[in-house]
Order: structure tokens, then C-alpha cells, then sequence
């Protein structure tokens, strides 16, 4: 017997408007559900769930990352929307989806929470399953990251990464320093605050792979008559103990005599040739500790001294996260 519900464009509008399905899709939903909204709404969200236990094992490697601070700046979170098509996580509608997320995970701590939570009528978890039915691919929360501090700031790159950076204060101009420490985040992708974060045994492991890869490449230069890489004892400030710094500046000094400079003017080369041995043997601290790297937009200057041009306020915390 034919199917005679008669549903009116407004009803299909409301359900897009609801759910973000298509006209089509919507219209099918009303017309199973017998014209009654909220049986149209589970209708969508089980044909979701079917759409998602087909396409469970697939990649969700794209997508959309977004980030959203609270009212006072104390709180941010950074989200990444995933998807399995670079095509969908470039659509208007999919980001703002991924924005509305992120709007709603300010409240929360963890991944597990928000999974949970209330989004419209309906968990996120669920949402999510109702929007794969709807657009046709896996969609997840691939990253989520919180933090909070006194003042969190953040950057998003093309939606692609998103940065969130805590202060220790809320000092003049804070939310300057703190999108411009975003953005060195979401450039660079530092690993740690500091060299103090790293662990010894860690450390010693890139000391020796570090060591090995250039040593192996002096093979080769050698072989071609090329000028040899230096090969640094050391990679991360962690390593340089008062001992080994005093050790290097009898060296330095060693150096100079053997030279013919005058003792006298040994204070002003000194500092010089102690900072080139200091950087030659932190190369591991240039590239993952966001303090000790070079400020992205004055390279004469690492983030940490960046930061000291503000007054009294530290880094405190850092998140990133990434599509893919």
C-alpha cells in the first residue's frame, strides 16, 4: 500500500536544520517515521549506526582541528574533527560542525566526557555516528587537548593544527605573547617546555643515534673529499654540567693562547666561543624544547628570551594538536 504521509518542506528544513542531512535523506526519514520529528531523528541516527559499523576500520586521518578559550581566558581546548577525506574536512558545514564541538568541549577534561556529554538531545558520541550516516564517512574525535592556566591563549593553522599556551599571569599585551607562542607551537611542534622535561635515559639514546647518523654520513663525505660535519659529545643543555662547561672554556682558552691572541682581550672572545659550543651541543633542545627554540618571527632570539620581553610571566603549559 502506498506510503500516503503528506510531509511539507518546512518539516524536511527543520530536520536539516537538526541533523545538517540532505533534503532527500530527510524527507525519506519523515516519511518512515510517519511525519513525527523525533522518530525521523532516530531514523537518521540508525541508519548512521549502519553507515558506521560498515566503515569502522577505515582511517579517519582528516578532518578539521579547531581551538575555543573560555570567557576569561583561564581554559582552552583544541579538537581535531576527523574525517576520511581531505574533500570533507575542507566543507563549511563539516567545520562548522567541528567548531560547535569545540564550543561545547570547553566544559570538559577529557575525550571520555565529552563523548558523553549532551549535544543537543542527543550524546556526542551519538552525533557523530547520526553525521557519519549523514555525510558518509567515519567521523571521530581524533585529538582532544584541555589546559588551563591564569591566561590561555590560542592558534589554529588552516584548520589544520590547532595550539594552546598557558601563562603563568595575564600581563599588557598577554594576548600578543601568547598567539605569537601558539603559533611557534603550531609551527615548530615542540615536544617540551624545556630541556629539564627530558628524561636522562632519553637523552642519552639521541645522544648516541645522533652521533651515529653523523658519523655515518662522514663515511660518505670523505669518500667524495667533502669537508667532514662536526660531531658534537653532546645534544641537549641537560648534559652540559658545570664541569663540562668549565672543561670547554679551558679548551676555548687553550685555543686562543694557541692563536696568539693577548690574554687581555680573552673576556671579550670568550663569551662568544663558549655560546657557539652551548648551541653546537643543544641540538636536541633547539628542536624540542619550545623555550630553547628560535623565535619564529626573530631568530636572533629563542622563545624563552622572547617571553622575558614581557616582564614577570612564564610559559607554563603548552597543547597541540594535529590532523592526521
Amino acid at each position: 500500500m502506498e506510503n500516503t504521509v503528506k510531509i511539507t518542506a518546512a518539516e524536511v528544513n527543520k530536520l536539516r536544520k537538526a541533523t545538517g542531512a540532505g533534503m532527500m535523506d530527510c524527507k525519506k526519514a519523515l516519511v518512515e517515521a510517519g511525519g513525527d520529528f523525533d522518530k525521523a531523528i532516530e531514523v537518521l541516527r540508525k541508519k548512521g549506526q549502519k553507515v558506521a559499523e560498515k566503515r569502522a576500520d577505515r582511517d579517519s586521518s582528516e578532518g578539521a582541528a579547531v581551538a575555543k578559550l573560555n570567557a576569561d581566558n583561564t581554559a582552552g581546548v583544541a579538537i581535531v574533527l576527523g574525517c576520511e577525506t581531505d574533500f570533507v574536512g575542507k566543507n563549511a558545514d563539516f567545520v562548522k560542525l567541528a567548531n560547535e564541538l569545540a564550543d561545547a568541549a570547553i566544559n570538559f577534561n577529557t575525550k571520555e566526557e565529552f563523548l558523553a556529554s549532551d549535544f543537543g538531545g542527543m550524546t556526542v558520541a551519538e552525533k557523530l555516528i547520526e553525521q557519519t550516516g549523514v555525510i558518509g564517512e567515519k567521523l571521530d574525535i581524533t585529538a582532544f587537548e584541555k589546559l588551563e592556566a591564569p591566561f590561555v591563549g590560542a592558534y589554529v593553522h588552516i584548520n589544520k593544527i590547532a595550539a594552546l599556551v598557558g601563562l603563568s599571569a595575564k600581563v599588557d599585551n598577554a594576548e600578543v605573547l601568547v598567539k605569537d607562542v601558539a603559533m611557534q607551537v603550531a609551527s615548530m611542534g615542540a615536544t617540551s617546555l624545556t630541556y629539564k622535561d627530558f628524561d636522562p635515559a632519553y637523552v642519552a639514546s639521541e645522544t648516541e643515534a645522533r652521533i651515529a647518523v653523523i658519523e655515518k654520513d662522514n663515511i660518505e663525505l670523505g669518500r667524495l673529499g667533502k669537508t667532514l660535519k662536526n660531531v658534537p659529545k653532546y645534544v641537549s643543555m641537560q648534559q652540559l654540567t658545570p664541569e663540562v662547561l668549565a672543561e670547554a672554556e679551558e679548551a676555548a682558552k687553550a685555543e686562543l693562547k694557541a692563536e696568539g691572541k693577548p690574554e687581555q682581550i680573552w673576556d671579550r672572545i670568550l663569551p662568544g666561543k663558549m655560546d657557539r659550543f652551548i648551541s653546537d651541543n643543544t641540538t636536541l633542545d633547539q628542536e624540542q624544547c619550545l623555550l630553547d627554540q628560535k623565535f619564529i618571527k626573530d631568530e636572533k632570539k629563542t622563545v624563552g628570551e622572547y617571553v622575558k620581553t614581557y616582564g614577570e610571566v612564564e610559559v607554563t603549559a603548552f597543547k597541540r594538536a594535529t590532523v592526521g
